[in-house]
């Protein structure tokens, strides 16, 4: 039975998602705006205008219905293809103070 017990625990912390560690968000990202984007059908999400190392960015991810506060947040870079030496794909992931995450694409870029 204690080996079952144990099975069964061991079972449920591998199942169990990790929380981020936070020194894996080293990028700063500051977001100066933040609006909804609304579209037909399931066309909504929220977009953001940031600065990220000194560049102007817009970033956009999938629709709650929810704005993010303006402010500092910490980020990792996901994604970072460079097709060509003019195209580029780009995923952060934003670290919240409560620990969960929301990726978010790059949309525009500023000079």
């Amino acid at each position: 039975m204690k080996k079952a017990a144990v099975f069964v625990l061991l079972l449920f912390a591998t199942l169990a998602p990790a929380a981020p560690a936070p020194d894996e968000y080293s990028i700063n990202v500051h977001v100066t705006s933040s609006y909804r984007r609304v579209g037909a059908g399931d066309d909504t999400g929220q977009q953001m205008d940031a600065v990220i190392g000194g560049k102007k960015y817009q970033l956009s991810a999938g629709g709650n219905g929810f704005l993010l506060a303006t402010g500092d947040y910490k980020a990792k870079l996901l994604k970072d293809d460079h097709k060509t030496s003019y195209e580029s794909y780009q995923e952060y992931e934003l670290l919240f103070p409560d620990k969960k995450t929301r990726k978010f694409v790059v949309t525009a870029q500023n000079e």
